[in-house]
């Protein structure tokens, strides 16, 4: 079931609220000063927020939703696999290391959200009228 495509696409509008509520933990989270202020995260978890705005509002099943959440999520994933692949340089150069506070991680949080953005984006276009 878990590994089943139909799961996530006949619950999409689930995972777009869990996608809007993901989007608004890290807004609240940096607002409230708790980590720094990076771009590339605002991008991305604008991004995933919006795609989730569209999956749980049914725009999804327009063409209009779906070639937004298209634009979008190209957007929102060449950020991530930008911000990403500076981890990767670091790697190959020898001078990564992991953030003290894994959770906060960029390496990690890109990844996953480059992830995110393109499983959302998948979403979308997986929903008919």
């Amino acid at each position: 079931m878990l590994f089943e495509l139909e799961t996530y696409t006949r619950h999409a509008k689930w995972l777009g609220l869990a996608a809007i509520g993901v989007s608004v933990l890290a807004w609240t989270v940096e607002l409230m000063g708790a980590v720094y202020v990076c771009p590339y995260c605002r991008v991305q978890r604008t991004v995933i927020g919006l795609l989730g705005l569209i999956l749980f509002s049914g725009a999804a099943r327009h063409w209009l939703g779906k070639y937004a959440a298209l634009v979008m999520g190209f957007f929102g994933a060449v950020v991530a696999a930008n911000q990403h692949f500076m981890g990767w340089k670091k790697i190959s150069a020898g001078k990564f290391a992991f953030n003290d506070t894994l959770i906060i991680d960029p390496f990690l949080l890109s990844g996953l959200a480059m992830s995110a953005i393109i499983g959302l984006v998948w979403l979308v276009t997986r929903q008919e009228k």
